[in-house]
């Protein structure tokens, strides 16, 4: 194996990571965001206000986003299998 086809395969693992992961982290960003400005205009400052309405987006983000995250890793996971045999000669 190459440095270059270590290194490759490094920045495709990171670029699949992250193309998976955003798009939670994004939901939970934007609600968070949402709600601190909710409770610093309301002056309601209750811990639960802040953590709950996050988690229900992440996980409404993972019920609706799930199948397509999946296929992105089975996509990549079946590509670095398939091409195992390659890299080891």
């Amino acid at each position: 194996m190459s440095e270059e086809l270590v290194a490759g395969l490094a920045r495709q693992a990171m670029v699949t990571t992250l193309l998976v992961s955003a798009p939670i982290l994004a939901l939970g960003l934007i609600t968070g965001v949402v709600v601190g400005i909710f409770q610093a205009a309301t002056q309601i400052h209750e811990q639960t206000l802040a953590f709950v309405p996050k988690i229900v987006a992440v996980m409404l983000g993972v019920l609706l986003l799930g199948p397509w995250m999946l296929r992105t890793l089975v996509e990549f996971t079946a590509g670095m299998l398939a091409n195992l045999p390659q890299w080891i000669r």
